[in-house]
């Protein structure tokens, strides 16, 4: 079982980075991000005012990206761009867009980022650039209660079906480990949480955070293997090619948010129950960005 020492930090505001790199020029227009003749633009702490940035995610994934009763974005994902914006002089547009096509509208011009819950890997940036890491996470096991699953061996074998998100890291690492499986590529979560539960898929693959909340929410037909069997995963905000000026932004904004407490006030707003699940079962959390505790997971 893993076993991490959880980061504590103070909570302060956002503002101080924006206002360094606004001192040394480097808060420059940015190219592929919308033109600054909003009326309702933001003002960053320096008085400069950008316009309008628009950020896609697929709004399906609480509490990182979703919708409030009212239809409108929320999540740590809405609420930490909007933050940035506040930050560096943007009006956060978010624009609620499909899995595949995060990436697609980056490649187009339709967004300026993708904030997502998504995954730093090699085939994606060959395809895009991203920031440095947001948040840290790693795969487990949602298995039907009947299915006899107790590892990741247990999924790789003739006659066993394991459910997946198509195009997420549970989908790439069924495809190239679960080899004597059945892939079951499904287009979101919740169709693949209802494959396990009613019987039709043995597993299915996502974030412990996901798996955790799935079998919370159906204790009787299933069960959660949470053993590790893949590196810790990490998140990060996509930006088109080339696109250093606002990648250099976002990134300070991180470092930011790593040192002045933003990453614990989002956790107590929409995860405070979960983080504390999480140090119970001994999880490295999603915003410990300490890897000298990776050794503990091998």
């Amino acid at each position: 079982m893993m076993s991490e020492d959880l980061i504590g930090r103070t909570v302060s505001r956002r503002g101080l980075l924006a206002a360094t790199f606004a001192a040394s020029g480097m808060l420059a227009t940015l190219a592929g991000c919308s033109s600054g003749d909003s009326t309702d633009a933001a003002t960053a702490s320096d008085g400069s005012s950008k316009g309008t940035l628009k950020v896609a995610m697929e709004l399906a994934y609480p509490p990182f990206e979703t919708r409030d009763e009212q239809g409108e974005p929320t999540g740590i994902s809405v609420t930490f761009m909007r933050d940035f914006g506040e930050a560096y002089g943007y009006d956060i547009q978010i624009e609620n867009t499909a899995w595949d096509g995060l990436i697609p509208s980056l490649q187009t011009g339709a967004a300026d980022c993708v904030i997502s819950s998504m995954t730093i890997t090699d085939e994606r940036e060959e395809q895009v650039d991203f920031t440095d890491p947001y948040a840290v996470a790693q795969l487990a096991i949602l298995a039907n209660a009947s299915s006899g699953v107790a590892s990741i061996d247990d999924l790789n074998q003739e006659g066993k079906t394991v459910a997946v998100k198509t195009g997420s890291t549970g989908d790439v690492y069924a495809t190239e480990h679960l080899t004597s499986a059945t892939v079951m590529r499904l287009t979101d979560e919740s169709a693949c949480v209802t494959e396990v539960t009613q019987g039709r898929a043995d597993g299915f693959l996502y974030d412990q955070l996901t798996i955790y909340r799935n079998q919370a929410a159906n204790p009787d037909t299933t069960t959660a293997v949470y053993i590790p069997f893949q590196d810790p995963e990490y998140w990060g905000i996509a930006v088109a090619n080339g696109n250093d000026a606002l990648r250099e932004e976002l990134n300070a904004f991180i470092a930011e948010g790593k040192e002045n407490g933003e990453f614990d006030r989002l956790t107590d707003q929409y995860l405070s129950e979960e983080h504390t699940a999480f140090e119970e079962l001994g999880f490295r959390w999603f915003f410990d960005f300490d890897d000298s505790q990776e050794q503990a997971n091998a």
